[in-house]
Formats: structure tokens, sequence, C-alpha cells
């Protein structure tokens, strides 16, 4: 009797954690005005909860600052912060709309950078999963 408790109440406790767990969907349109933010706010939030679930989905000019080369208004390299955040369980999606309606070439981009067919369907999707919806 008692053995079944535990393992109800290791169930219970496993699927609290599941269901506890920050989803957090980053809207970039825009990379001059949201990228930075955005970065940052990621960090801040996996600094406070480590477990929390990131993905980045950008469209628009919002896929720029995960082209190779691209860098923030400070002339820093977007690569680094991109990098770490990647290594912390962060996801960049891009839009392939965007690249084939401005002609980019996914060998342009990050190789940390992912690929969805349509950044608004994925923002989409992921608010429909339980994402919580941020546009910095």
């Amino acid at each position: 009797m008692i053995r079944k408790l535990i393992v109800v109440a290791a169930l219970a406790s496993s699927a609290h954690a599941a269901w506890a767990q920050d989803q957090v969907v980053y809207h970039i349109t825009d990379s001059k005005v949201q990228s930075l933010a955005a970065l940052r706010n990621a960090r801040n939030h996996l600094d406070v909860d480590p477990t929390a679930k990131l993905t980045f989905v950008t469209h628009g000019e919002g896929v720029d600052f995960l082209l190779e080369g691209a860098k923030d208004r400070n002339d820093s390299p977007y690569a680094g912060p991109v990098s770490a955040l990647t290594a912390r369980g962060v996801k960049f999606e891009v839009c392939e709309i965007t690249l084939k309606n401005r002609s980019l070439k996914r060998e342009q981009f990050l190789q940390e950078a992912d690929f969805v067919p349509s950044g608004v369907v994925r923002v989409t999707k992921l608010q429909r999963q339980g994402f919580a919806y941020v546009k910095p």
C-alpha cells in the first residue's frame, strides 16, 4: 500500500512539474527593434527558470539577427548570444516564406537556425500547444 502511494505521489509530482514548465514563444518580426531585448529576456528567463522551454519564431525582417555575420547596434555579433542560448535549449526558427520573399538561402543563416514553412502558422500552433506569447 505504501509503495502504491509513493508511485502515485511520484507520478503526480512529475505531471505537475511538466505542467508547470514555462513554454514561451518569442515572436520576432523586426530584428533592429526586438532582437537584443528578446535575447536578454530569454537569458534572464532561463537564469530564473532553467527548465523553461523557449522558442524564437522569426519572419519578415525578424530573421536578420540570425544571418551569418549579423551584428547588433553595438557592433557585437549575434552569433555568440544565439549559440549560448541554443546550448541552454532555446530554439530559433526561421520562416521559409520569408526566405522565398527575400531571396534568402538557408546557408546564409547561423547553424543554430531551424526552418519552418510559415512563421505565423508556427506561432499559432505553439500558442495552441500552450506556449505563452511574447513580442518584445
